[in-house]
């Protein structure tokens, strides 16, 4: 048998026929979640023309053998059938997509011409979020470790059949670099549809991301229903009911919901409806959106809050948030806010200081947080060292900025042990209406220039930390949150979402130029 060997930067577009593609149109209520059938996407016709050529996906393949044959095209009286029925959703949502008939579990001895089989199989210990996709003898079979892979193995399928009407001959074996794939939208500061967020889920799960992070609390807003505090909720929000099936439709997409209640900053409109929790400055003027963290009913309505909504946004992960405390943006912190210092001595010793009271502060949420088994993160300048109390070794770092009071490199969080999540607001800043020096992101800085180890400004980090860098998230921020409609908003997330897929996905430089790799997204839709 003739073989070849593409790797992931192998992908080229070639000129062969392209079926439409696109994200699930809103309003579908039949089906599983996430059963919806993309505009325009139907099985391609059989024809004995052969599919040839490497596969054309974003993320692109990390390897692929080719192999002598026909290749593998999906017919309408073809079946998707799975291995056992814990596959069920992950067939029965391609079967729809190709236009191919779901026939549920069956024996792997039970074979017909033009099926699609899904196992769970392969070596246990493998990355969960692997797979192997073969094509051989008119048949595909995508195996993984674990159903993440297998889904993952039904999105390259989907490119597949969708830039070139079918699958060629040979063996795809894939696995992503980075655990963690994300995007975070601020659904606090500019209201986003249950709709609009459902259909992102569509589209990063379609480009293997696996995580979506909703910051749903700052000084703007307040925006999920709340049952153990509905003072705190802001109109518009979204109902639990909404919630839940957008949690319901990432969790059969294999996106995980981060959950963001930003504290102590960033609290404003939570102390709106509780002003007696308010902190001031000695002038006796209101602290914007920072909570009295001297006062034990402060960190007992966040931990109420935490505890609700981890019911929920039920997973493994949650962001503590912990950026721009405002008492710590003071020249003379202790001065200006003279409770705090005090309740700080009171705690830690004459040498205590307000930095060490916000620190015991992140140190109690995290500690909230893993009684959940919830995985606890914070945003970089919330973390602060050599006081009297340093914050948890547990809490990863979402790493957004170098313009924090002390400006600290990352590699000072790297040296330390910790585990970090790339933000960078160089690249991965969607900010509306672009205020101080932000500006919009495009896919081609993030393609050209940005890797998972480019964690502040334009200069990568050593690859040594290869092990703490656990990934990366585009973030969308809601400054100026009349600047884009939430049309726009996609619109302009459409080519960063695929750069940064690329990127998260494979850590090895493209070969794509930046025009064939937009030619490529436009084939795909």
């Amino acid at each position: 048998m003739r073989q070849a060997r593409w790797g992931a930067a192998a992908v080229v577009a070639a000129g062969s026929a392209v079926l439409a593609y696109g994200l699930w149109p809103a309003g579908h209520d039949g089906g599983s979640p996430g059963s919806r059938t993309p505009a325009g996407t139907r099985a391609a016709p059989a024809s004995p023309t052969p599919v040839s050529g490497p596969p054309r996906t974003i993320p692109a393949v990390t390897e692929y053998t080719a192999a002598s044959g026909p290749g593998w095209r999906p017919a309408k009286d073809a079946r998707v059938v799975v291995g056992d029925d814990g596959l069920a959703d992950e067939g029965r949502l391609v079967a729809r997509e190709l236009g191919m008939t779901y026939a549920g579990e069956k024996a792997a001895r039970d074979r017909e011409a033009g099926d699609l089989r899904l196992e769970v199989a392969g070596d246990r210990g493998a990355n969960p979020e692997s797979y192997r996709l073969t094509v051989d003898g008119g048949r595909v079979v995508i195996s993984g470790p674990a159903e993440a892979g297998v889904f993952y193995g039904t999105r390259t399928l989907k490119q597949m059949v969708t830039a070139s009407g079918g699958a060629p001959e040979g063996v795809v074996r894939d696995e992503p670099a980075e655990p963690k794939r994300g995007l975070m939208l601020d659904i606090a500061r500019k209201f986003y549809s249950a709709a609009w967020i459902e259909d992102r889920v569509r589209e990063i799960a379609d480009l293997k991301y696996n995580e979506l992070g909703l910051h749903f609390s700052d000084d703007q807003g307040f925006r999920v229903e709340s049952s153990s505090h509905s003072e705190v909720v802001t109109d518009p929000h979204l109902t639990k009911a909404e919630v839940n099936r957008i949690v319901a439709l990432a969790r059969s997409l294999h996106v995980r919901i981060v959950p963001e209640i930003d504290s102590p900053g960033h609290l404003g409109a939570v102390l709106a409806a509780h002003p007696d929790l308010q902190l001031y400055k000695a002038n006796g003027r209101p602290a914007a959106g920072a909570i009295d963290i001297s006062k034990p009913a402060a960190g007992k309505l966040v931990d109420e809050l935490i505890r609700e909504y981890a019911e929920v946004f039920p997973g493994t992960e949650w962001h503590l948030g912990a950026d721009e405390y405002v008492a710590l943006l003071a020249s003379d912190p202790e001065a200006t806010y003279p409770g705090l210092a005090a309740a700080a001595r009171e705690k830690y010793g004459p040498g205590g200081t307000v930095e060490d009271l916000t620190t015991g502060w992140l140190n109690d949420r995290a500690a909230t947080v893993k009684k959940l088994d919830r995985t606890p993160r914070a945003w970089n300048d919330g973390f602060f060292d050599g006081g009297a109390v340093a914050p948890s070794q547990d809490i990863q770092v979402a790493y957004w900025t170098g313009k924090e009071i002390g400006a600290r490199e990352p590699s000072e969080f790297l040296e330390r042990g910790r585990k970090l999540i790339n933000y960078n607001d160089e690249y991965l800043y969607y900010v509306l209406g672009e205020p101080l020096t932000f500006v919009y992101p495009t896919g081609q800085r993030i393609y050209e220039q940005w890797t998972p180890f480019v964690v502040r400004g334009t200069t990568a980090v050593p690859e040594r930390y290869d092990s703490q860098i656990l990934g990366g998230s585009l973030a969308v921020w809601g400054d100026r949150p009349n600047a884009q409609t939430q049309e726009q908003v996609a619109a302009g997330l459409r080519m960063p979402l695929r750069a940064t897929s690329q990127k998260l996905w494979d850590r090895r430089e493209p070969s794509l130029s930046w025009a064939e790799f937009q030619q490529l997204a436009e084939r795909l839709g």
